[in-house]
């Protein structure tokens, strides 16, 4: 009868103190590649399809006008742009915001985002100001209610005031082209009947 001896076990254990680490650092690698490979402007957002919050924000003072609601939507399909003076990929998009409003005919409502009323001004003045209307979310909870990670974000409201589309991140002329003007062009025809 042969003596059974622990010492098979040992080269077995060997190779499971490098297998699993081997298998760990695998399966993190291939969760990292594969988060490397995700569009990161492309967030969910639970709001696409359903209707913009119910939401109501003052002026900013100084600037002649009503403030931003939810009854500003509906009607024509519209672009809500949240931003602030101190965001500086708000400031490389704003050109782009701009050319929508004058060039293409776009209506372009913004939220101000924890912003101060005099720097946001500034901005307003020294860039331009394209925004149909403009609502001073000075503690960011109308934000929080859209669903905004940071900003800039834009959203593509419906004439119904349903937000059909969400761009995350600073909107370049490519993204204005290839979806964004495509998508407003296609609610424009839909909110005619067309």
């Amino acid at each position: 009868m042969a003596t059974v001896t622990g010492e098979p076990a040992a080269p077995r254990r060997s190779r499971l103190v490098y297998l699993v680490p081997t298998l760990v650092f695998l399966a993190v690698a291939a969760a990292l590649g594969w988060g490397l490979t995700r569009d990161a402007s492309v967030l969910p957002s639970a709001l696409i399809g359903k209707p913009a919050p119910d939401f109501r924000l003052p002026p900013i003072p100084g600037r002649d006008e009503r403030g931003f609601s939810r009854a500003d939507l509906g009607g024509r399909p519209v672009l809500v742009n949240v931003w602030a003076s101190w965001c500086v990929p708000c400031r490389a998009e704003h050109p782009v915001i701009t050319r929508l409003a004058e060039k293409e005919g776009v209506i372009v409502h913004g939220i101000n985002y924890k912003d101060a009323t005099e720097d946001a001004l500034a901005f307003l003045g020294g860039l331009g100001d394209p925004f149909t209307r403009i609502g001073q979310d000075r503690d960011g909870r109308v934000a929080i209610d859209w669903g905004v990670y940071g900003i800039p974000e834009t959203f593509v409201v419906d004439a119904e005031g349903v937000i059909r589309y969400k761009h995350v991140g600073p909107m370049t002329p490519r993204d204005v082209e290839e979806k964004i003007l495509p998508l407003i062009r296609e609610l424009e025809r839909e909110a005619r009947g067309e």
